[in-house]
Formats: structure tokens, C-alpha cells, sequence
């Protein structure tokens, strides 16, 4: 009996031709420069990466290796599970995108070392146009807008930014000293956009006292 299950988890079901080889690693190779593509046109300048991108393809082919040698051999499934297990990734993803990217490209492998090709090529078509219409969607940007004056101008730095954004502005900081302060205040682009006609810098350089106005881009793409 122990000898049976033995054999039976030892042995390989099926085994793969050297055509369905070359097929496999052909079919993930194109997949894989898809997803390349689609990668490099949905991510920006500062956030896109090409080792990653690279890293990708090589993953997809990697991928496709891995299944092909499991095949339907469970003995090998169980132990490439407890030998990934201990596999630890210690790289930051810079852009939650990134994430997606990994599991397509997971299942591309996947599909193509058991050779489904339909359900890889309809699938990954999908994917891809999706990923493309929703890559041009980016968050609304976010800005600081630190303000250094006398302390007697405080009160009209408030109105002023209250004023020119309708009472949105949040305000983060307010520090002050004996003669000086400090106002910080989080405004979104759409926020500048919609106050039409006001240079909110030249507006507060007319207040007297202002030294300083700094306006800091904290973009999600620029703050990695």
C-alpha cells in the first residue's frame, strides 16, 4: 500500500514533448513582451522602473518553467510549495499597480506551462486593455502651501486662503513664535484649478509681513 501511494506520487502523469516546450516558453515569451509593453506605456517617467519591467518577463518565463516541470506530479507540487515557502521579498513596491503586474504575469506562467493559449491570449487581451484605459487614471495631486510671515499677519493669511478656496484649504500647520509664523495649508491641483484669476502666491505677497510662500507638490508619483 505505502509503496503504491509512493509510486503514485512519484510518478508523473503526463509529459510534455519538446514541441509543447517550445510552444510553452514561445507563448509566455510573447505574453511576457505584452506585458512589458503595457507596463512601460501605463506607468510615468518617475515611477516607471525598467529592472522591474525586465524582472516581469523574466518572471512570466520563470513562471511557465516552473509548471512545466511540476506538470501533474503532486510529489513536486508539495515540494515546490515548502521550498517557496521560505522564499522572502524585502523589496517596496512603488506603485500599488505593480502588484497586478506580478500576479498577471503569474498567471500567464501558469496558463502557458499547461498549455491553455486561448485562455492565456483572451485573458492577458483583457488585462491589457483595461490596464490602458485605467493607466491614465491618476490621483488628484496634492500641494503644500507654506506661508512665513509676522505673527500681526496671521489673521489675514487665513481669510485670504479661506477666501480664494471657499473654506477647503485645510490647514496642517500653525506654528508661531514671538514675531513670526508659520501656516501650512494642503490644497489639491483641482483646487488651484478651479480658483480662476487669483495668483495665490502674488496674493500673499501682497500681504504685508510675508516673507516667504513655498507651494510643494506632494504627487503620489513624485513622492517615491
Amino acid at each position: 500500500m505505502k509503496s503504491t501511494i509512493f509510486n503514485y506520487l512519484s510518478t508523473s502523469n503526463s509529459t510534455l514533448s519538446l514541441e509543447n516546450v517550445v510552444m510553452n516558453f514561445a507563448a509566455a515569451a510573447i505574453i511576457g513582451i505584452v506585458i512589458f509593453l503595457c507596463y512601460k506605456i501605463t506607468h510615468s517617467r518617475a515611477v516607471y522602473s525598467a529592472k522591474f519591467n525586465v524582472s516581469l518577463l523574466m518572471m512570466t518565463v520563470i513562471t511557465t518553467l516552473v509548471m512545466s516541470v511540476i506538470g501533474n506530479n503532486i510529489a513536486l507540487s508539495l515540494g515546490m510549495v515548502g521550498a517557496l515557502s521560505i522564499v522572502r521579498f524585502r523589496t517596496a513596491i512603488k506603485d500599488v499597480r505593480d502588484t497586478a503586474y506580478i500576479f498577471w504575469c503569474i498567471a500567464v506562467g501558469i496558463c502557458c506551462g499547461v498549455s491553455e493559449y486561448f485562455l492565456v491570449g483572451v485573458g492577458s487581451l483583457l488585462i491589457f486593455a483595461v490596464l490602458l484605459l485605467l493607466g491614465a487614471v491618476h490621483s488628484d495631486e496634492v500641494y503644500l502651501v507654506s506661508v512665513k510671515a509676522g505673527r500681526k499677519a496671521e489673521k489675514e493669511i487665513v481669510m485670504l486662503m479661506s477666501n480664494a478656496f471657499k473654506g477647503k484649504a485645510g490647514m496642517k500647520v500653525n506654528n508661531s513664535s514671538g514675531d513670526s509664523c508659520e501656516l501650512i495649508y494642503q490644497i489639491t491641483s483641482s483646487m488651484l484649478k478651479k480658483a480662476k484669476g487669483v495668483d495665490i502666491k502674488e496674493a500673499l505677497y501682497n500681504i504685508e509681513t510675508v516673507s516667504m510662500v513655498n507651494i510643494i507638490c506632494q504627487s503620489e508619483e513624485l513622492s517615491r
